[in-house]
């Protein structure tokens, strides 16, 4: 009786695919970037002084991103003032 403790349960078929599989890959801020560049999504940029600009990326590098804007002055946008940036 006491071996049985030991012994590690049956696990079903769909339960050792699910872990094989592993978590899935995080992208990098360059290739998230670059991602949003290629396929011209609209984001939201949204600064540390509370302004909300709209648009797409157009180009980054490691200090800042370009802001295309429709209608409107396309934007140099410091990384170190972004708060944070969405999709729309």
């Amino acid at each position: 009786m006491d071996d049985m403790r030991w012994q590690r349960p049956p696990t079903s078929d769909s339960d050792s695919d699910e872990m094989d599989q592993g978590p899935e890959p995080l992208l990098t801020e360059g290739e998230y970037l670059q991602e949003l560049a290629q396929n011209m999504k609209p984001i939201a940029v949204h600064l540390r002084s509370g302004e909300i600009f709209r648009g797409t990326i157009e180009y980054y590098d490691q200090r800042f991103i370009r802001l295309t804007r429709k209608g409107e002055p396309n934007l140099f946008i410091f990384k170190q003032d972004i708060k944070y940036f969405c999709e729309e």
